[in-house]
């Protein structure tokens, strides 16, 4: 069974700066949580899924990758040391630890399943402990980018609060991620794996995944057409994701009224990612069935 998108860690140097910034995109955010390996977030919370917007805040904290374990912290501090933006894909799953042992017998992932826990602050002011358990996947030919999938472990109640979930934008949730690569068909075996569903081929690239939730590789070409003025060479990256909302012409008013530029093409309102810190978000109307 093909996996839903869970969240997408967007990397960033300033965690107070890069917060202000996606309010300003029109985006609520819950308050701040610290991990206990050295880095903290903000999360804008959509309606199954939600963004990430993560600082290394303790570098003393940080534990180091070894043999067999994949450093979360590590691989961020990393990724910052040459940009900012999306650095992990991540998708959702029931179980961390079987997703860890498949990704070990499929070769794409020889890491040993991570458990940790943190404190999350509810919309009242109460703290609650949440748990989470996560698998990660890497590819030699995506350097710099991880993936892996995230379990909750905890009562949903605690993590999903309506309060958050409500945002200026109308932001409901990411239904696509797309990535950028010289040769998209070099990943389609590890996206494959990684997703558990086949690829399709779409100009220029491939798509995996059920509509609402799918992954898209492009190359240059495809990129340049897609999303005008955003770089689409050099090495495999992410590149936007696009957010379904209820009212197009509501969430134009609210980036107009906030001072957020953005290019109108047809259906699509696309705020480049210098406004975002490094990811392009392409906004549509929700669809109706």
């Amino acid at each position: 069974m093909p996996r839903r998108l869970d969240h997408f860690v967007i990397c960033v140097h300033d965690l107070a700066q890069a917060a202000t910034d996606w309010q300003r995109l029109g985006f609520a955010l819950t308050p701040t949580g610290v991990h206990p390996f050295g880095t903290s977030n903000r999360l804008a919370m959509l309606e199954n899924n939600f963004f990430e917007l993560l600082a290394v805040t303790d570098a003393a904290a940080v534990p180091p990758a070894t043999s067999g374990h994949f450093s979360f912290a590590a691989h961020n501090r990393e990724f910052l040391e040459s940009a900012e933006g999306m650095s992990m894909l991540v998708l959702h799953t029931t179980d961390a630890h079987a997703d860890a042992a498949r990704f070990r017998s499929q070769g794409i992932g020889a890491y040993a399943p991570f458990d940790f826990g943190r404190d999350a602050v509810l919309p009242g002011g109460d703290r609650a402990r949440v748990a989470f358990s996560l698998a990660f996947a890497t590819d030699p030919g995506m350097p710099g980018l991880a993936f892996f999938t995230c379990q909750q472990r905890h009562p949903p109640e605690l993590f999903w609060k309506p309060d958050y979930q409500r945002h200026p934008n109308g932001a409901l949730r990411v239904t696509e991620v797309v990535m950028s690569a010289p040769d998209p068909m070099k990943h389609k075996s590890f996206l494959e794996r990684f997703a558990e569903t086949d690829a399709e081929p779409v100009p220029d690239g491939l798509t995996i995944g059920e509509h609402g939730d799918r992954i898209t590789v492009l190359g240059p070409d495809g990129i340049a057409r897609r999303l005008p003025g955003v770089d689409g060479g050099g090495s495999p990256r992410f590149c936007a994701v696009r957010i379904a909302v209820g009212n197009l012409d509501a969430t134009a008013g609210t980036l107009k009224g906030n001072g957020v530029g953005f290019e109108a093409t047809g259906s699509v309102l696309l705020v480049p990612p210098a406004a975002s810190h490094g990811l392009a978000l392409e906004f549509v109307e929700q669809e109706t069935h």
